[in-house]
C-alpha cells in the first residue's frame, strides 16, 4: 500500500481525490467532501474502488509535480520505450464533478492501462455498468456515473478498462462526470478546453495573495492553495482534512472522520488568509463560523458539518480493513458532543480577528457574542474535554482557562477599541480573575513551567500558544520555563507531541505520533522569546517532513520517518503559513492583531 506521503491532492472546492504515485485515485467522496466514498482503496484495497491510469507495466512514478501554483498535478513515467504524463485535475466547479485525465505522450511510445473500478458507499456497492464504445454509465442507488474517452472501453471483472499505446505528440483524455441518479443529464466537458480554465482559476487566485515575497514563498503559496481546496465553496467551510480514519498510529486505534470544520481551526484560519491578503476567503468562514454557532450558547459545538449540521453520528465501516490494516474506519465523529471551554475563546477570538481586520460586520454578529460571553461567565470554572478531545474524564485543562480568559479579553477590547455596547470592566474583572486562577494552579514552581491541567504534572503543546494568544509575553520567565519544559520533556528528535499519552487519560489504548502543527507552533514561541535562530532552524527542517509536491499530514512517524494521520491536513498548512510569515517579518505575529503581517 502507499504511504501517506504517496498521494497527491486533487480537489474543485467541493470535494477532493487523492492520488497516488502509481497514478491511482485511491479516494474520493461524491459529490462532497463528507459524502459517502465512491473510490475507498485507500482504506482497504482495490476491491474497494479507485481508477488507475498508468503505463500498463505498473511501477511508480519517476517524478510529479503541480503545474505552476495550481492544483493540477503532473505525473511522468519513464520507461524502456518512452516517455509519458499523465495531467490530472478536477475543474472548479458549482455544480457537476468531474475528474479529468489526460495521457501525454512525451517520448517514444508507452503501452498504457486506464483500470476504472467504482464501489460506492465506501466500497460496498457494485454499480450496474453499460457500456457504450468509448463512453459508459454506472448506477447505484443515489449515484450516476459517466466515462468518457477517446479509446474504447470494455468490461472485465467488473472492472471498466482502456488498453491503448501512447506516442510522442499524442493526448488522450479521459472524463469521468456525476450526477445524481434521479437527474442523469449532466454537460459534456473538453477536457483541454477544462485544463486551461483549470489553471487560469489557480494562477488568478493565488495572484491575490499579499505575500509576493520571501523565502518561503513556495512554501506558502503550496499551503494556501490546499487551504482553498480544503474549502467547500458554497458555504465557506474549510474542512480539517480531505480524509476519513488516517492512523495516527500504524495498526492503532486513533482513527477519527476529519472531513467536518471544527471551531478551533476558526483563529487559525483567519489569521492565515488575513494575514496573506485572502479577505473574501476570510469572509465566507467568518460567515460559515456564524452561522453553524447560531442558536443557544450552551449548544455551542467544537465540530459542524460543511453546511453547519450538528448532528455527526460516530458510526463504523467493519467492511473496511482500515488504511494498513489500521481500524477501525469511522464516519461522523463522537467529540461533536464533547465540552470543550476553549472553543468559545476561539469563536470570540475569530470574531474580533476579523472586526480587527476590518471585515464587514454582521449586525445580529454582536449578539450573538455577547450571549456566548454570558454562557462562557458562568461555565469557564467548569472541567471539560480540552483542546485535543480526550475521550477520558474531564479535568480543568489549562488551555481551556486561557482561552477562557482570551474570550473575555477580546470582548472588553471590542467595547474599547470599536464603541460597541456591553461591560467592558466587568469582563475586564473576570479576564483578570482568570487569569490569576491559571497563574496559580496551572503552573508548576518547582519546574518552572506550565501543565497541562490543574494539579497535573503532565505537559501539553497547548502551552506554547500563551505568548501568542497574548496571556503572557514571550519573554516571561515562566513561558521561557515552558518553553524549555516542552523541548526537554514533550518532544522527540526535536519535533513536539501533542502531549504523553502515557500521562493523560485520554481513554483510547496505544500511542501516536508527533503533531506537525504543535512544531510549528513551538517555531512561534521560540520567535516570540526571542530565539530566531533556533525558531528558523526548526522551521526549516519542518518543511522537510512535506511530501514531494508540499504537503502535510496530521502528524509525523520519527521512527519509521513517515507522515501519519489524515491528509492533507489544514492544521498542519495553517501553521506554516503563520509561522513562515511570522518569521519572514522577524517578530511573533499575535493572534489578536493580523495586521501585524
Amino acid at each position: 500500500m502507499p504511504k501517506i506521503e504517496d498521494y497527491a491532492l486533487l480537489g474543485d472546492l467541493h470535494t477532493a481525490a487523492l492520488v497516488s504515485t502509481a497514478g491511482s485515485i485511491d479516494w474520493l467522496c461524491l459529490p462532497r467532501f463528507d459524502s459517502p466514498a465512491a473510490f475507498a482503496a485507500l482504506l482497504d484495497n482495490d476491491q474497494a474502488g479507485h481508477w488507475t491510469l498508468a503505463p500498463a507495466a505498473g511501477g511508480t512514478c519517476t517524478t510529479r509535480r503541480y503545474a505552476g501554483n495550481t492544483l493540477v498535478l503532473e505525473t511522468d513515467w519513464i520507461t524502456g520505450g518512452g516517455a509519458v504524463r499523465i495531467i490530472d485535475f478536477m475543474p472548479p466547479r458549482a455544480g457537476t464533478p468531474h475528474v479529468v485525465r489526460i495521457a501525454v505522450g512525451l517520448d517514444g511510445e508507452v503501452a498504457m492501462r486506464s483500470a476504472l473500478r467504482l464501489r460506492f458507499d465506501y466500497g460496498r456497492e457494485v454499480p450496474w455498468v453499460r457500456h457504450a464504445d468509448r463512453e459508459v454509465h454506472a448506477i447505484a442507488g443515489p449515484n450516476l456515473v459517466r466515462l468518457m474517452s477517446v479509446v474504447p472501453l470494455r468490461g472485465d471483472h467488473w472492472d471498466t478498462i482502456a488498453d491503448f499505446t501512447v506516442r510522442k505528440g499524442d493526448r488522450v483524455p479521459f472524463v469521468m462526470s456525476w450526477a445524481p441518479s434521479h437527474e442523469p443529464q449532466m454537460p459534456y466537458v473538453d477536457a483541454e478546453q477544462a485544463l486551461s480554465a483549470t489553471t487560469d482559476f489557480w494562477t488568478e487566485w493565488l495572484s491575490d495573495a499579499a505575500y509576493q515575497t520571501g523565502p518561503y514563498r513556495d512554501a506558502v503559496d503550496r499551503s494556501l492553495i490546499t487551504l482553498k481546496a480544503l474549502t467547500y465553496e458554497p458555504t465557506g467551510g474549510i474542512v480539517a482534512a480531505a480524509t476519513t480514519s488516517l492512523p495516527e498510529e500504524l495498526g492503532g486505534v486513533r482513527n477519527w472522520d476529519y472531513r467536518y470544520c471544527w471551531l478551533r481551526d476558526a483563529t487559525y484560519a483567519l489569521q492565515a488568509l488575513l494575514a496573506a491578503g485572502f479577505r473574501r476567503e476570510a469572509g465566507a468562514w467568518r460567515d460559515w463560523l456564524l452561522r453553524a454557532i447560531a442558536g443557544k450558547p450552551e449548544a455551542l459545538q467544537i465540530v459542524y458539518s460543511i453546511d453547519g449540521a450538528r448532528r455527526l453520528p460516530e458510526v463504523e465501516l467493519p467492511w473496511l480493513a482500515g488504511y494498513e490494516g489500521s481500524g477501525p474506519v469511522r464516519t461522523g465523529n463522537a467529540a461533536s458532543g464533547q465540552l470543550q471551554l476553549d472553543v468559545w475563546g476561539e469563536t470570540l477570538d475569530a470574531l474580533f480577528l476579523a472586526r480587527q481586520a476590518g471585515l464587514p460586520a454582521d449586525r445580529d454578529a454582536w449578539a450573538l457574542q455577547m450571549a456566548l460571553m454570558n454562557h462562557l461567565e458562568s461555565a469557564w470554572s467548569e472541567p471539560d474535554n480540552g483542546l485535543w478531545e480526550v475521550r477520558g474524564d474531564r479535568q480543568h485543562f489549562t488551555h481551556s482557562k486561557v482561552m477562557c480568559w482570551v474570550a473575555a479579553d477580546r470582548m472588553a477590547r471590542s467595547v474599547r477599541t470599536h464603541g460597541l455596547p456591553g461591560p467592558a470592566v466587568h469582563w475586564e474583572r473576570l479576564r483578570d480573575q482568570v487569569h490569576h486562577d491559571v497563574v496559580t494552579h496551572a503552573f508548576d514552581a518547582g519546574r518552572n513551567t506550565f501543565t497541562q491541567a490543574y494539579g497535573s504534572a503532565a505537559l501539553d503543546a497547548s502551552l506554547l500558544l500563551i505568548p501568542r494568544l497574548g496571556f503572557l509575553p514571550g519573554t516571561d520567565p515562566r513561558v521561557l520555563g515552558t518553553i524549555a519544559a516542552v523541548r526537554r520533556e514533550l518532544s522527540e528528535d526535536g519535533l513536539v507531541k501533542r502531549y504523553q499519552t502515557s500521562q493523560t487519560n485520554d481513554g483510547l489504548k496505544g500511542g501516536e505520533g508527533l503533531f506537525i502543527a504543535c512544531s510549528f507552533w513551538l517555531v512561534d514561541a521560540l520567535c516570540a522569546s526571542g530565539q530566531r535562530r533556533e525558531a528558523v532552524d526548526l522551521f526549516e527542517r519542518l518543511l522537510l517532513l512535506r511530501n514531494d509536491v508540499g504537503l502535510l499530514s496530521e502528524e509525523w512517524d520519527p521512527t519509521l520517518q513517515r507522515q501519519l494521520g489524515n491528509t492533507p491536513q489544514a492544521f498542519s498548512h495553517f501553521a506554516l503559513v503563520i509561522s513562515a510569515l511570522q518569521l519572514h517579518m522577524g517578530s511573533a505575529v499575535r493572534s489578536d492583531n493580523p495586521m501585524q503581517t
